[in-house]
């Protein structure tokens, strides 16, 4: 049984909170962020530290207890910090890049791909092989990521396509001749 819900949540000092039960508002230097908590569960702030209580002990109030301790911490470190994800494209002839904010992709098909981010997450394309996809939120940064990686998927056989920077790829070994 995990145990995330209880730990404390520490505020940095660049961080503001402001909560208006049911919801939470994070702001700091990289934007703000919104969530709205359960009614299952009550928030308190004391000193620079954030503890969530279980109003009700069920099922769901411990399933929902843990996740909204994980949603606001992300929260705060992607309002100070933010997130990033890289993605790693192979194969000869695959590329990448950018047409204002719009990202091309050039990998194998009759037609280039064109995948349009949300307005709060940036994509920058090095060496029209190496993708970074940067927000605030990591829920849109993961989805985004998995989006692009969807395209084009790495396959087992020769390796190309598109991965993740620390994915690793089982490869298999291919048919053997007579």
């Amino acid at each position: 049984m995990s145990r995330i819900g209880k730990q404390e949540i520490i505020i940095p000092k660049n961080i503001e909170i402001e909560i208006n039960e049911p919801r939470v508002l994070v702001r700091g230097k990289r934007g703000e962020l919104k969530y709205k908590l359960s009614e299952l569960i009550e928030i308190k702030v004391i000193e620079n530290k954030i503890k969530l209580i279980k109003k009700v002990n069920t099922q769901k109030a411990r399933e929902i207890y843990g996740l909204s301790r994980s949603i606001i911490n992300n929260m705060i470190i992607g309002v100070s910090l933010g997130f990033e994800k890289k993605l790693i494209i192979q194969g000869v002839g695959y590329r990448s890049q950018m047409d204002g904010k719009i990202l091309i992709l050039n990998v194998g098909y009759s037609h280039a791909i064109r995948i349009e981010p949300p307005k709060e997450i940036n994509i920058k394309v090095e060496n029209n092989t190496n993708i970074y996809i940067s927000g605030i939120n990591k829920e849109i940064v993961g989805q985004i990521a998995a989006k692009i990686r969807s395209v084009r998927p790495p396959e087992p056989y020769k390796g190309k396509g598109i991965k993740y920077e620390n994915e690793l790829v089982r490869r298999k070994i291919g048919k053997a001749g007579k």
